[in-house]
């Protein structure tokens, strides 16, 4: 025969308590603030293997290279922390799957860690990411690549190369 309708209301009864005091015990641990962006380890070691294929060409060669890398990455960064929570969250997300070795090798088919692809590997997934015919992966490549221009020509190092003057001195 099955089992009798009270018995099967009364497990049922004890899994919603067992799923709401589950739901509590989770919400009382967990505060309710969203984290701030932190861009470090893999998602860092991400960033800097795509600024040289977003700024192709804009890069300096030689020794400032590094140091002009290093300043573009903390501009990127503090360009996420001025955005609202919501959308870092988003961003920490993206940056989150980049760095998961299968989630990396599905959606940008680079195998190894950031710190060994190939700029020729990073170029070919940030274009397929570009003509994607996924809007999701259009958009997260026009996150990153808004997000890395804004920090680039924020530095008033890279407005020489394009003839910007800087802003305008305040009349007296």
């Amino acid at each position: 025969m099955g089992t009798p309708r009270r018995t099967f209301l009364k497990a049922g009864g004890l899994a919603a308590l067992a799923l709401a005091g589950g739901g509590a015990l989770y919400r009382a641990t967990h505060s309710g603030q969203p984290h701030r962006f932190a861009l470090d380890g893999e998602a860092r070691a991400a960033l800097h293997a795509m600024l040289p294929a977003l700024l192709a060409g804009a890069l300096p060669q030689g020794a400032g290279r590094e140091a002009a890398l290093a300043t573009t990455t903390e501009g990127v960064h503090q360009a996420i922390l001025g955005l609202p929570p919501g959308t870092q969250k988003e961003v920490q997300d993206l940056f989150g799957l980049l760095a998961l070795a299968p989630a990396r090798r599905l959606l940008t088919g680079i195998a190894g860690g950031w710190e060994g692809a190939r700029s020729e590997e990073v170029e070919a997934f940030l274009q397929d990411w570009r003509l994607h015919r996924l809007g999701l992966l259009r958009s997260a490549y026009h996150a990153l690549h808004d997000l890395v221009l804004g920090a680039w020509y924020a530095q008033p190092a890279s407005w020489a190369a394009i003839g910007y003057p800087g802003p305008m001195k305040e009349l007296a």
